[in-house]
């Protein structure tokens, strides 16, 4: 497969991006050859037609019954010749229109933001405005991010969005000195609960395993050693088994985050194999896609329906186990290869159209309910709102993705859905930080920390794909 093919071409989305709006004195109608084309298709082709008329009508010969016939064909094939130059100046107008507009980076539903380097820039600045930074009075000095940009009561930084704030800012190479990653590692351990791990906001004070693979993940790629994280790692997969966390084991979205922290945080931790094994026998048959494999939101009964979200979120966590643990070694590495390809595959067999607002791409809202532990009756329920596209965006790009369509001649389904889902995670933008959207409650818009962190990474992964050096 070429790398035309794969993607390092120019990118064009199915949904145009807005018209730039004229600079003040400039012609709306466009450039000058776009104008003069114009000029052309409404001045021109009236010429043309005229002198067609005159000039047949002064050769037609006189044994046509009188001037009137004479007149009525001239008239026609004058009209004719007006039609013609007319259309063809206006597919002329067209082509010099789309040429201009064909300088710059061909992005997808670019608007008004600029191109990537200025997104990037555009969300550095925005989380160096928007940094918390307090005095505790018992856990000290606090450096981060709560867990939505913009929240309108004042909110202290929390370990998710603190936890998204660092694996963002690492992403962004921190350019400057505004921002200290000591100080966001820091923060990361002051929030740790007093009997370890961490939780997120709506979890009260027990450390749950997705949020603590989530810090661990991050702290692991800021750089902090193994030995400072094995007490942390150690308590995270002691209290990750089913009989303490039944709803976590039964839940694709915590297995799998859970799964992605720890493949960083803790690449030898006997625990991955039994979450890539869970993962794997979570599959299920589709049959409308050629009963392909896939993920609904539980890998136990009742598995919810076929779920794109979940089967991306799938495809990523084990693609990178894949490269940890290895998928040829026994006979449960061979399962979760065949169940992440058919995985590839089921994203791959969208039925729909166009793919940059299909079905597939809608963003899901869904809830991890646990008993409480000081009342078992009562139940902790974590409301996880998730960007779809972005997690498609991610998981078609994984080097089993890339492989699947290489090897099975699936290379233009496998480009247009690429194609398709950068468009929509591109549209969420403003100014570099994801929009949620209005609640139907009327609250604010949202700008959760998670969602600009995972519509950066998917622009990056793709950025990074697309890259060719000129020799």
């Amino acid at each position: 497969m070429s790398q035309q093919q794969l993607g390092r071409g120019p990118l064009r989305s199915r949904r145009p991006g807005p018209t730039p709006p004229a600079a003040d004195g400039e012609d709306p109608a466009g450039s000058p050859p776009a104008r003069f084309v114009g000029w052309l298709g409404g001045l021109g082709a009236a010429a043309a037609g005229y002198a067609v008329f005159q000039a047949l009508f002064g050769v037609l010969p006189d044994s046509l019954d009188g001037s009137a016939a004479r007149y009525l064909i001239s008239g026609v094939s004058g009209l004719g010749t007006f039609v013609a130059v007319w259309l063809a100046a206006a597919l002329l107008r067209a082509r010099a229109a789309a040429g201009d507009r064909g300088g710059g980076p061909d992005l997808p539903g670019t608007g008004a933001s600029g191109p990537l380097p200025q997104v990037f820039a555009s969300a550095y600045d925005a989380l160096v405005e928007q940094v918390c930074v307090v005095e505790d009075p018992r856990r000290g000095r606090l450096t981060g991010w709560p867990h939505s940009l913009g929240e309108s009561t004042p909110s202290w930084p929390t370990s998710v969005g603190t936890a998204y704030g660092l694996h963002m800012m690492l992403d962004l190479g921190m350019p400057d000195g505004r921002l200290s990653t000591g100080e966001l590692v820091d923060t990361l351990w002051r929030l740790r609960l007093p009997e370890g791990g961490w939780s997120a906001r709506s979890q009260g004070s027990q450390a749950r395993p997705e949020v603590t693979a989530l810090v661990l993940g991050a702290l692991a790629r800021a750089g902090v050693p193994a030995d400072r994280l094995g007490a942390e790692v150690d308590l995270c997969t002691a209290g990750f088994t089913r009989e303490l966390d039944r709803a976590g084991w039964e839940s694709t979205h915590v297995v799998t985050t859970v799964l992605r922290g720890l493949l960083r945080a803790a690449p030898g931790s006997p625990l991955l194999s039994l979450l890539r094994e869970a993962l794997a026998d979570g599959a299920i048959s589709d049959g409308r896609r050629d009963h392909l494999r896939c993920w609904g939101y539980r890998l136990q009964p009742p598995y919810g329906r076929p779920s794109p979200l979940h089967t991306a979120q799938a495809v990523v966590a084990l693609d990178r186990a894949a490269r940890v643990l290895g998928e040829d070694a026994d006979a449960r590495g061979e399962r979760a290869r065949t169940a992440r390809e058919d995985g590839i595959r089921w994203l791959l067999a969208c039925p729909d159209a166009p793919h940059d607002t299909c079905p597939d791409l809608e963003n899901l809202h869904e809830e991890v309910r646990r008993p409480r532990t000081d009342d078992p009756s009562r139940h902790e329920v974590l409301s996880v709102r998730h960007f779809t596209a972005s997690w498609l965006v991610r998981a078609l790009l994984t080097p089993g993705a890339v492989a699947v369509a290489r090897a099975e001649g699936l290379e233009a389904e496998w480009r247009v859905r690429l194609d398709g889902a950068l468009a929509a995670v591109w549209a969420g933008q403003r100014g570099g930080v994801w929009v949620w959207g209005r609640g139907g409650d009327g609250t604010e818009l949202r700008r959760p920390m998670w969602m600009t962190y995972q519509g950066l990474s998917a622009l990056r992964a793709h950025a990074v794909w697309m890259y060719q050096p000129r020799g």
